[in-house]
Order: C-alpha cells, then sequence, then structure tokens
C-alpha cells in the first residue's frame, strides 16, 4: 500500500510516520514543509494543481494528513489549517489516484463541555476560539468533499516528547525547572482543569486503522476517561521523584485548545 503522509515532521507525524514504517506492506512518502520531507511542499501557500500533478505521479492509496498549526494568529491558522486542507482536498479530487484520505481532526472542534460530560461525534460542534473554528472549518471541507474519507477528531495527545505548549508539557518542563533549582515548593495554575488524555502512539495506531478501514465520516479519538490536571501533576511529581511540595494557585485556567469531559470511544470497523 502506498501511503503519502502530510505533516510526518509534527508531534503526531513523527509517530504516525514510525507505525506505518513498521508495517511492511506500506510504502510511505512524506511530503512537507522541512528539510526531512522526501518531497518538500506547502499545503498552505501551494497551488492545487501543482499537488495534482504530485498525486499522480506517486498516485497513493491512501493520504493521511497530519499537517497542521495549533497556535498562531487567526488568519496564520486559518491558512494552515483551513486553506491548506482546501487544497488538499480539491487536490485530491482532481486526481486520478482516487486515494482515501484520512484527517486528523481535534477535540477543539467541540468547545467547552460541561465539567464530566462525555462528548459524541454527533454532538453540535461549537468552537470556542481561532484554532478550534480553523480545525472545524477544515473537517467541514473534508466531510463535504466528496472523497473516501474519516476525520478522526483526536482529544489531548501525550507520551514521549509532550510539547512544552501542551497541559501536561508545561507541568513537565516546571518541575524540571524546579528540580533543577532545588526548589522545594512548586507554584501551578489552572489544576482544576480536566483532559481526556490519550497516548501518542495509540493515536498512530488509530491512524494506521483508519487506512485499512472502510468507515467514513467523524471518530472520536480518546480514552473515554477524564483526568484533572492536579492528579495529573502529583502522578508526574511522584514519577519524577520530586520531593517538594506542590501548591495550587486560584484562579482561572490557561486558555484552552480542547474541551473539558471526555470523548466518547468508537471503535474503527
Amino acid at each position: 500500500m502506498r501511503v503519502l503522509l502530510l505533516g510526518a515532521g509534527g508531534y503526531l507525524g513523527r509517530f504516525v510516520a514510525d507505525r506505518l514504517l513498521a508495517d511492511p506492506a506500506v510504502q510511505l512518502t512524506a511530503l512537507g514543509r522541512g528539510d526531512d520531507a522526501d518531497v518538500r511542499f506547502d499545503l498552505s501557500t501551494g497551488s492545487p494543481g501543482a499537488l495534482t500533478r504530485f498525486l499522480d505521479a506517486v498516485h497513493p492509496g491512501v493520504v493521511i494528513n497530519c499537517a497542521g498549526a495549533i497556535r498562531g494568529t487567526a488568519s496564520e491558522l486559518t491558512r494552515h489549517n483551513t486553506v491548506a486542507t482546501a487544497t488538499l482536498c480539491e487536490s485530491l479530487r482532481r486526481s486520478g489516484c482516487r486515494a482515501r484520505l484520512v484527517h486528523i481532526g481535534c477535540a477543539a472542534e467541540y468547545g467547552p463541555s460541561q465539567s464530566g460530560s462525555s462528548i459524541a461525534e454527533d454532538a453540535v460542534a461549537r468552537p470556542g476560539g481561532p484554532y478550534g473554528v480553523s480545525k472545524l472549518a477544515a473537517t467541514e471541507l473534508v466531510l463535504g468533499s466528496g472523497l473516501d474519507a474519516i476525520v478522526l477528531r483526536v482529544f489531548s495527545p501525550t507520551g514521549p516528547g509532550t510539547p512544552a505548549g501542551s497541559p501536561l508539557g508545561r507541568l513537565a518542563d516546571s518541575l524540571r525547572r524546579a528540580m533543577q533549582h532545588g526548589d522545594s515548593e512548586l507554584k501551578l495554575g489552572g489544576l482544576a482543569v480536566q483532559r481526556d488524555f490519550v497516548d501518542v502512539r495509540d493515536v498512530a495506531r488509530a491512524v494506521h486503522a483508519a487506512t485499512l478501514s472502510a468507515a467514513q465520516g467523524v471518530v472520536n479519538i480518546g480514552t473515554g476517561h477524564a483526568v484533572r490536571l492536579r492528579e495529573a501533576a502529583a502522578a508526574l511529581a511522584r514519577i519524577s521523584g520530586y520531593a517538594g511540595t506542590l501548591h495550587e494557585l486560584e484562579g482561572p485556567p490557561p486558555p484552552r485548545q480542547s474541551p473539558e469531559g471526555v470523548g466518547g470511544h468508537h471503535p474503527l470497523p
């Protein structure tokens, strides 16, 4: 199976690439903006015509879209998440390869939810910020494209190399600095927030399964279990050997990029 992976250099993309490379039946080509890509192409500025010619030349059976941005201005998020997806969908429609599209969405598309609630795929999407809006627009483009496509809405991915900008990444970075400086007390805020943390390697497995599945539409990728950040902080402190005291600051949590609550877990057929 010939697979074209977009965004292989990102956090999720690296694990997806590793998973696919472990499958001897997969012939993988990585397309992206970085020097480590097999083919250099910027979805946010490249033309559908150029990408169509490449698709016709490579003729992949599956295209996986892990590309995008999680930070930036509203304009930048729209360009990298929405416009890029529009370019991809148009190129696939023009191409004769008839590839299946596996698009990576995000739980931020649903918007904020009630604490302790479970979010199913049929929940009304009400994103609360530019990132969620740009990802929801990309999902709608995929669903309305007429392509053989599936959108995997991933909740809060975590695991080896978790980015410092993510909730667990911030906690880990704070603990690391406290231990380096010998601080006996660590002050942390926003610990009442809940997240459905899913292992990034399980996300990669879900992406691999989606390439082999006939499922279409939206599928949530999560554990179905919410964890408060204060519980995660205590666990990280214990695992890292931090002997100091964790002190929870009062005040509102930091800006969210994914909703509270948990994702309904639906296996791929």
